[in-house]
């Protein structure tokens, strides 16, 4: 195995203009990452939890072809064959740094997290991360895309909303007043709708566009992860771990393990 010093290049975050580089030895080969200065508070946390070993002996616990790897939970260093993984932390979370620059295209390195309904603030994992595969996109299929997403953002705005109201309705259905839960549905859609007017649609760029339909990635995560970084060397090991059999979960057959990782300064 191929050790993270190597010939590879030196810098660290407090080096002006720079980007820390870290670099993961995996059962499968090394997987260099660079880390985003303009999202400080993940670039900070994953160089602590490197340095402090956290990530070490830790599996891919989650891989999913054409789409992305995950990794990051300490439970997973000493998983069995049929332990659930996925839900292990460090008893912290990040906030969100969504930056317009970052998107998910092919190699970027991201922060997992738990769903919308328990994590409005779409506050990051304190540990747990994801490498970007993806799959290429037509431009007709990006439109489409931009279409669902909005969609989808007014649909969860409602659906908050209509959970506020729970109790009115199920009094309502109760008494058969279908005319009472139509002019409620109505107003909470005219609140939805002015809510999620008060942000501009989702509409990708030309660089999102160009990304997408060239070298590919996972465009209906944008706005919702924080991406933080890259995959700077040790993409075709990405790609080998991708393609590994999995079970039911996700969960590689076999163990794909992170075996050290290493800020390189």
């Amino acid at each position: 195995m191929l050790s993270c010093t190597g010939n590879q290049k030196k810098t660290t975050h407090m080096e002006k203009g720079n980007e820390t580089l870290v670099c993961m030895e995996t059962t499968m080969g090394n997987i260099t990452v660079k880390l985003y200065n303009e999202t400080p508070k993940h670039r900070d946390n994953f160089i602590k939890l490197t340095k402090e070993g956290v990530y070490d002996s830790t599996l891919f616990h989650r891989v999913i072809k054409n789409f992305m790897i995950q990794a990051g939970d300490p439970q997973s260093k000493t998983a069995t064959d049929t332990t659930t993984l996925g839900n292990g932390d460090v008893g912290y979370t990040i906030p969100a740094e969504f930056n317009p620059k970052f998107f998910h295209k092919k190699g970027v390195l991201a922060a997992a997290r738990q769903g919308d309904e328990v994590n409005p603030e779409r506050a990051s994992s304190g540990c747990q991360f994801y490498i970007v595969t993806g799959r290429k996109f037509s431009e007709a299929q990006m439109v489409n895309m931009e279409n669902q997403m909005n969609d989808a953002r007014l649909e969860t705005v409602f659906n908050t909303l209509a959970r506020k109201h729970m109790k009115e309705i199920y009094k309502m259905r109760k008494a058969g007043d279908t005319d009472g839960l139509m002019e409620l549905q109505d107003s909470l859609e005219a609140q939805a709708r002015a809510e999620v007017a008060k942000e501009p649609a989702l509409k990708f760029t030309r660089e999102q566009i160009q990304a997408y339909t060239t070298v590919g990635g996972a465009p209906h995560l944008d706005g919702a992860y924080t991406v933080f970084g890259e995959v700077v060397d040790g993409m075709d090991v990405v790609e080998k771990i991708e393609n590994v059999g999995t079970n039911r979960a996700d969960r590689p057959k076999i163990d794909i393990r992170i075996l050290k990782a290493t800020v390189i300064e």
